[in-house]
């Protein structure tokens, strides 16, 4: 009898582990290489406007883990060229730290016409579709980075309305004032 906690155990690590994984994986999208950067999400279906497509999912950390880990991110990122940081804002005092291999949402990249959009569902995260996705088209959203760091965030989205730098839409307006100031001083 001794023998059998063990493997019980073991069962219901593996039960919770495919859970995580369920989570972190949709019917509606799966990976492939993108143009915008290195890899990225895409429809395998047509998606009708406020589908909610996949969850972005990780581990809830406080914001002061937060810190410590976005900057060890960001520094791995500028010694190997891989993407950045995967920790996503959930409230005042929680982030979502999703770099874990099953968090297919994590390769959703950046756009300034993005055609999802991130809801915070309780203690989730959930990406959602702005507009009708067409299959095969790429899943993109707004990082909506702060203006202040924009030079670390080139955007490569490829966009006609583009700005340049992966900064929240609301702050385009002072992004511009940033960049019209620096042209002129050069």
């Amino acid at each position: 009898m001794a023998s059998r906690k063990p493997l019980d155990d073991e069962r219901e690590t593996h039960r919770k582990l495919l859970k995580f994984w369920k989570r972190g994986q949709s019917e509606y999208c799966e990976v492939r290489d993108s143009g915008i950067h290195g890899r990225g999400v895409y429809a395998t279906c047509f998606i009708p406007k406020e589908t909610p497509i996949i969850e972005y999912f990780g581990e809830r950390i406080d914001k002061k883990e937060s810190e410590r880990r976005g900057v060890r991110q960001q520094e791995k990122a500028n010694q190997t060229g891989d993407a950045a940081v995967y920790i996503f804002t959930l409230s005042k005092n929680f982030d979502i730290d999703g770099d874990f291999p099953w968090n297919t949402a994590r390769l959703i990249n950046h756009s300034c016409n993005p055609n999802c959009e991130a809801w915070i569902v309780g203690r989730k995260i959930m990406i959602h579709a702005l507009r009708d996705i067409q299959s095969g088209e790429e899943l993109t959203f707004d990082y909506g980075f702060d203006v202040d760091c924009y030079e670390d965030h080139p955007c490569r989205c490829g966009a006609p309305n583009c700005i340049g730098y992966i900064v929240s839409r609301e702050q385009w307006s002072d992004l511009e004032k940033r960049l019209e100031a620096r042209n002129k001083s050069r």
